[in-house]
C-alpha cells in the first residue's frame, strides 16, 4: 500500500493538483487513505472508497503470499490506517451487502458517510448506479 500511496502523492504532486476527488476500489481506497494522511493531504479533498477493506479481512490469515496478507486486521498497516482518523471525515466508504473478499464489511467508523449497497459481490458493485450517484455528489461538494 506504501508504494501505491506514494505513486499517488507523486502524481499530485507532479501536476500540482488540489482540491482532487480520489476515487478507489478495494486495495486502492486503502492506498487513498494512506496518500491523505501524508504529504499530499492537502491536496485531497475527498475520497470515494469503493469495497475497500478498512478493517482487512479475517480471510487474509489463511491466504498464500506476502500480499493478501497484508489485509489481515492485525497487519500493522491495517492498524495504522485504523488510527489515522482525521483522513476518514473526507471518505465516502461504498459497500455491498455482502462482499465474500470483506465478510466484515467496509463500514468506516467516523467516515463523511457510509453507504450499504443493495447487491452483493466484490467487483459487481463497481457497476452499481449509487457509486457514480455518489461520485457525483462528492464532486458538487
Amino acid at each position: 500500500m506504501r508504494e501505491e500511496a506514494d505513486a499517488v502523492t507523486a502524481f499530485l504532486e507532479e501536476r500540482g493538483l488540489t482540491d482532487v476527488l480520489l476515487v478507489a476500489h478495494s486495495k486502492g481506497g486503502l492506498a487513498g487513505k494512506l496518500a491523505m494522511t501524508g504529504p499530499a493531504a492537502h491536496r485531497v479533498r475527498a475520497m470515494l472508497a469503493i469495497a475497500t477493506p478498512f478493517g482487512g479481512s479475517r480471510y487474509a490469515r489463511i491466504l498464500p503470499g506476502r500480499t493478501l496478507r497484508a489485509f489481515s486486521p492485525s497487519h500493522p498497516s491495517i492498524v495504522e490506517l485504523a488510527r489515522a482518523l482525521d483522513a476518514n471525515q473526507r471518505i465516502v466508504s461504498v459497500y455491498a451487502e455482502f462482499d465474500p473478499h470483506i465478510p466484515e464489511g467496509s463500514e468506516l467508523s467516523g467516515a463523511r458517510k457510509n453507504v450499504r449497497v443493495a447487491t452483493g459481490g466484490h467487483f459487481r458493485i463497481l457497476a452499481h448506479p449509487r457509486v457514480m450517484a455518489e461520485v457525483a455528489a462528492l464532486s458538487e461538494n
